[in-house]
């Protein structure tokens, strides 16, 4: 990604000081800044390049892991905000649920203005060349919030213009159905598809972050048909593959925008990191990690029912989990400890068996999370980190996805498959994680290979909640939510499908906690 412009630090400024209820933030774009700006490509594109990473970071840093993954199963945490992800007992006061809702409101009403002032600017003879592309992009960001929205929510708000409604002053906006921001959402897919170009720079959004997208989406509805088509085009496209190092994926920004990723969160680790840095690094990482450079406090660990799942021989389990006996040579942490450092001289190792503060690691799994993971620093044999921040992009849709979601459409309703396209697109994700492969396949087999590749890239609770409630209840009903000493099953209820509304958000607009209403 380029630098953005001072232009659009300035927007990005502006935005971020212009909130007075978190659904309708947006900028102040006025005729004398259409004027003098977005009159070049740079200029247009540093603009839109300010939603690919800092506006993502509330939503990113753990309400994605508290909502993805803890929900989901496969994350075990402590402290005070994610445990209620872990029995469903969390609250419309939730400060995860809040973050969310302001990330994911916010960015929808940025793109919500930049395509207005886009438009007028091409109103105003500005060049449909690079104005167009941007638009797109805007598109596609709405698009892929508004289908979370409607995933977490279900029902929810629909905001188009965040700047006549904040100039009406009239702020009772209802919720409306799921299946209406599900359609709406679509619709910002579908316009971003027809204006994003077949290819751009390494980072940029292209046609076929829209089209697979999209077929997440109609995965999602259960539109086996569309699914199957707008992932076939992503593959038909060869335009990505499957990296080489499942592994490599997710300790590196050095593979940052690689031939697997269709969409990511951008990272930037210069001058202030704070927003534009990467901060998973600390929450997954072992204590026995943490130098003078690199923070670690292990907030996210392996579940008890995630370290179960795996296939024996299966690559994907070291390449996202720390166990005993998990090296990393290249990596040499130090601290006052002699015993320690003795212990680390030829590589970082995970032992349970060392004591701790000799090098030892013992929490509550015997476990930790290896993905996103980039190490102790610089200084210690790894790359830069500062604190709490790295330069890793996170991943938000990969070729894995579009391959299983093939699969999976491929199959539809049908109880089992041994289509050969469908399986060779299975087989491909299960062959580099080393596994034999299958002559058919069910949808059971489906959610056990997506929940082994995508581990704690927050999206299997998506995966749960979409086989829908009964499904949903038997799944998480068997997972061992607990630990070795003291196990935890939870009941399920309907009614933990989705999200409460934040309740500061329904105090602001009463209309929120009335019946949904249609949007078409």
């Amino acid at each position: 990604m380029k630098k953005k412009s001072v232009y659009a630090i300035l927007v990005l400024t502006t935005l971020m000081a212009s909130c007075k209820k978190s659904f309708i933030d947006r900028p102040s774009l006025d005729g004398t800044t259409l004027t003098n700006f977005y009159n070049t490509a740079e200029e247009v594109r540093g603009l839109t390049s300010t939603l690919y990473g800092l506006p993502w970071s509330g939503f990113e840093n753990r309400a994605m892991d508290a909502i993805g993954d803890v929900m989901g199963g496969n994350i075990y945490s402590g402290g005070n905000d994610d445990p209620p992800f872990t029995n469903f007992s969390f609250a419309a006061t939730s400060v995860r649920i809040a973050d969310t809702w302001k990330v994911f409101y916010k960015i929808g009403g940025w793109t919500s203005e930049y395509v207005k002032a886009l438009e007028q600017k091409k109103s105003m003879g500005g060049n449909a060349s690079f104005i167009d592309p941007a638009i797109a992009e805007c598109h596609f960001f709405r698009g892929v919030v508004y289908f979370y929205i409607a995933r977490i929510w279900g029902d929810a708000p629909i905001v188009t213009d965040p700047g006549e409604t904040a100039l009406t002053g009239n702020f009772n906006i209802p919720r409306y159905f799921q299946k209406d921001v599900m359609r709406f959402a679509l619709e910002e897919l579908q316009k971003a598809e027809a204006g994003l170009p077949e290819s751009d720079v390494p980072g940029r959004l292209t046609k076929y972050s829209a089209k697979g997208m999209m077929a997440k989406l109609y995965l999602y509805n259960k539109d086996y048909a569309n699914a199957k088509i707008k992932s076939q085009e992503v593959i038909a496209s060869n335009k990505y593959r499957l990296f080489d190092n499942y592994q490599g994926l997710f300790n590196s920004s050095a593979n940052n925008n690689n031939i697997e990723s269709l969409f990511s969160i951008q990272h930037q680790l210069t001058g202030n990191p704070w927003g534009s840095g990467n901060q998973k690094n600390p929450d997954r990482g072992p204590a026995n990690l943490q130098t003078a450079e690199a923070s670690m406090w292990e907030m996210y660990i392996p579940s008890m029912d995630i370290l179960k799942a795996y296939e024996f021989g299966d690559l994907r389990r070291k390449g996202s989990i720390m166990e005993h006996g998990w090296t990393y040579p290249a990596w040499k942490p130090k601290n006052t400890n002699s015993t320690y450092n003795a212990f680390m001289a030829n590589g970082y190792k995970y032992d349970t068996l060392q004591p701790v503060g000799d090098g030892g690691q013992k929490n509550t799994t015997r476990s930790n999370i290896a993905k996103y993971v980039v190490g102790p620093g610089a200084g210690f044999g790894g790359e830069a980190v500062l604190g709490m921040n790295s330069g890793i992009n996170t991943m938000i849709l990969r070729y894995a996805d579009v391959l299983l979601i093939y699969a999976e459409a491929t199959l539809g309703t049908n109880a089992s498959t041994s289509d050969a396209t469908a399986l060779a697109a299975l087989n491909a994700v299960r062959k580099r994680a080393n596994l034999a492969e299958k002559t058919s396949f069910n949808i059971d087999d489906i959610l056990h290979e997506r929940r082994v590749e995508f581990a704690f890239e927050g999206d299997f609770w998506f995966d749960i909640q979409r086989q829908g409630y009964a499904k949903a209840k038997s799944i998480i009903e068997a997972q061992n939510r607990g630990t070795p000493d003291l196990p935890v099953y939870v009941t399920f209820s309907q009614n933990r499908m989705h999200l409460p509304i934040p309740a500061g958000e329904i105090l602001q607009d009463p209309a929120l906690a009335l019946d949904p209403v249609a949007y078409y």
